[in-house]
């Protein structure tokens, strides 16, 4: 079940054009470090996953390029909007994580934010990026799929 499905989790964003552009193979949950009004700013719903991505840097994930906007009520205390900020695994999923982006071809990309009993969480996705043909391969699978369960919705109605 996904992050916005479930009652316990309220979404904060979600990164729709990763789904599209990459082929997803196995995903993670991940605290995040984050400022006062880093929080603030997310329980507004002022952030962008859009060119966000994450790395290893000294035995630790970093989260780059992600956009928290700047509270608005914050003053000397607010934060830098594109800062790079850690996230929080255990050492095993981290190692595990690593072997497989050193495989090459695979990246981290985060997929949405969300908050989970009061926690901000990011989940991450092991991913492969995907050609042009097979987005389109993917986007015509999508549909065939949805027509075929309109027309088995159509004949469970008798129409």
């Amino acid at each position: 079940m996904s992050a916005s499905r479930r009652p316990d989790r309220t979404l904060i964003a979600s990164n729709r054009k990763a789904r599209h552009d990459y082929t997803i193979l196995k995903t993670y949950e991940a605290g995040i470090v984050l400022a006062g009004t880093e929080v603030k700013s997310l329980r507004e719903g002022r952030v962008s996953l859009v060119d966000a991505f994450a790395q290893e840097h000294a035995g630790e994930i970093m989260l780059h390029g992600l956009h928290i906007a700047e509270y608005g009520y914050g003053s000397w205390t607010n934060h830098a909007p594109r800062r790079t900020r850690k996230l929080l695994l255990h050492r095993v999923e981290i190692a595990r994580i690593l072997d497989r982006t050193r495989e090459g071809g695979i990246t981290l990309v985060p997929l949405s934010m969300y908050f989970a009993g009061g926690w901000a969480k990011v989940e991450l996705a092991l991913a492969r990026g995907r050609r042009s043909y097979d987005k389109r391969q993917a986007l015509a699978a999508r549909d065939a799929d949805r027509e075929i369960a309109r027309e088995l919705g159509r004949r469970l109605k008798g129409r």
